[in-house]
């Protein structure tokens, strides 16, 4: 079979086309060579950036999971050098050793960084808006009117110029008073010849001051003055704070004192004034000589913080006067009393308790300590842990409220394990819910006018019974939403019946002193209609 021949000139150019077309491959493989050699660097790079990444999270790990450990002291056995050893003994040494102070910012303050995290509190902020618009809107078509009037806050706020001499006076004797008592008792208590007596003689004097101007004169200027409830607030909280640190002062130093002798022709060695006035005002209950501090104050962190504050402030008058008054005002609630109605008024109640405990989390135990610790360079800004991930109510007891939790720790549950050789633990236990309840009822009593103990209730029993059965074995995420359900109806019951005992008190005050005076107002008075 013959062949057609190319010409010669085609042949050439057939020839040079072939060896381009071999170059050209030859460049596009060393070109899909690179590209896959790119390709499997990057794997590789990859595979090595997952290995640092798991060889970190697991050392991260681990130093957590020690440190959890050794916070949470598990009464669990541990085998070490062939011995097996009970871990409440290593708990027992650790309960010697004082609370260290380090710097350290707020949890909320680091979560805020994070975009997603910030969006929530946006969601907050947006809701305030909401408020405002529907209070404008309502007030313009019910009275046509475009004013925002804020008479519950100055109501609240009213006789501020009384609560300030009263605060005035409270600070200048917890400034003089107990130092200057310490350093009496100081300067004589290692040449005195009866170190008991003068040590007896002293304690009883102070306390016995202490018990009249810290004690009685609050009460005094909030029952004679007949302060309305904010101010009746801030007149029994400061007397409360200043209760605790006046003790703390005197636990920290006393013993540092007695065991310190000093030297032929040396004096004792005193706190200083300065240390102990610092103490008055930065953000703990722990007294020491020197805290961490920081290097300077951000004065845009203190305007933010402060515009926060001014923020929750309104925010609390728009929850009561948006969600609860109309709901428990005699004039909007015709409805006679009875079970039906106590439970409606719970679930409706429950909205508004759990918005007014967020906020107060957020405005006194963020935004005020960080506020004064700002001011102050106070650098360890440990207020509060990751409260809202616990599992166990012993665990959100101890996270919500660092600064408290700390002053009960060491001065209540420590110090009685300590007089008892280290017996009783529950003893120990049962005795700090109770004073906390106690103290808990006693300010909101002062501060509400009245007695109703719900509070007391809620803390020292189902709080007590919750600490038992809900303990710190519980991990499962299920208990998380339990305990996020109790605080939501326990809330709920708070805000309705300290709501109905408010209008009820005044509606139907007391006449008489008879024993049936002393039940609350709202489970007789019948001015529901």
């Amino acid at each position: 079979m013959a062949t057609a021949e190319l010409p010669t000139g085609l042949w050439r150019r057939n020839i040079k086309g072939g060896q381009t077309d071999d170059i050209s491959s030859r460049t596009g493989n060393h070109v899909n060579m690179q590209e896959e050699d790119q390709r499997q660097w990057q794997k590789y790079t990859q595979k090595v950036k997952l290995k640092v990444l798991e060889q970190v999270q697991d050392q991260l790990g681990e130093i957590l999971d020690r440190a959890l450990t050794e916070s949470a002291q598990p009464l669990t056995q541990s085998t070490v050098n062939g011995k097996t050893t009970n871990k409440q003994s290593s708990r027992s040494q650790r309960m010697d050793h004082d609370k260290v102070f380090m710097e350290r910012a707020s949890l909320l303050d680091e979560l805020f960084e994070i975009s997603h995290i910030r969006t929530i509190y946006h969601m907050f902020v947006a809701v305030l808006l909401i408020f405002c618009m529907s209070t404008l809107a309502v007030d313009y078509i019910d009275q046509g009117r475009l004013v925002l009037e804020f008479d519950l806050l100055s109501f609240a706020f009213g006789k501020l110029g009384t609560v300030t001499w009263a605060w005035g006076i409270m600070f200048v004797y917890t400034l003089l008073v107990p130092y200057y008592t310490l350093l009496f008792w100081a300067s004589m208590y290692h040449s005195f010849p009866s170190k008991l007596g003068l040590s007896l003689g002293t304690g009883l004097v102070l306390s016995a001051i202490q018990t009249c101007v810290l004690g009685l004169y609050p009460i005094y200027v909030v029952v004679h003055h007949q302060l309305p409830p904010a101010s009746r607030f801030i007149v029994i909280l400061e007397q409360i704070r200043f209760l605790m640190k006046t003790y703390s002062f005197m636990r920290e130093t006393a013993p540092h004192i007695m065991k310190n002798a000093p030297k032929e022709g040396e004096s004792p060695r005193f706190p200083t004034f300065s240390s102990y006035l610092y103490f008055l005002f930065c953000p703990t209950l722990i007294y020491r000589e020197s805290y961490p501090r920081n290097s300077h104050i951000r004065w845009k962190y203190v305007g933010v913080t402060l515009g926060m504050i001014l923020g929750c402030l309104f925010y609390g008058y728009f929850i009561l006067v948006r969600l609860c008054v109309p709901v428990f005002r005699p004039e909007n609630n015709n409805q006679p009393f009875s079970k039906r109605t106590m439970i409606l008024a719970v679930f409706h109640s429950i909205l508004p308790g759990i918005m007014l405990l967020l906020l107060c989390f957020f405005a006194f135990l963020h935004c005020w300590l960080n506020l004064f610790a700002e001011l102050m360079r106070f650098a360890d800004r440990m207020f509060y842990k990751d409260w809202w991930n616990s599992t166990s109510f012993p665990n959100y007891y101890r996270t919500w409220n660092v600064v408290v939790h700390d002053w009960l720790y060491y001065y209540g549950y420590r110090d009685f394990l300590w007089l008892s050789n280290r017996k009783f633990r529950t003893a120990a236990m049962l005795s700090v819910f109770i004073v906390s309840a106690i103290v808990h009822e006693y300010a909101l009593a002062m501060g509400f006018g009245f007695f109703y103990p719900v509070m007391f209730c809620l803390f020292a029993i189902f709080g007590v019974a919750f600490n038992f059965t809900m303990n710190d074995k519980r991990q499962s995420p299920v208990f998380n939403i339990i305990m996020w359900a109790c605080l939501f109806i326990g809330q709920g019951v708070q805000v309705c019946l300290y709501c109905q005992e408010w209008y009820a008190q005044i509606h139907c005050p007391r006449t008489g002193n008879s024993l049936q005076e002393l039940l609350p107002r709202s489970w007789s008075c019948s001015y529901q209609r």
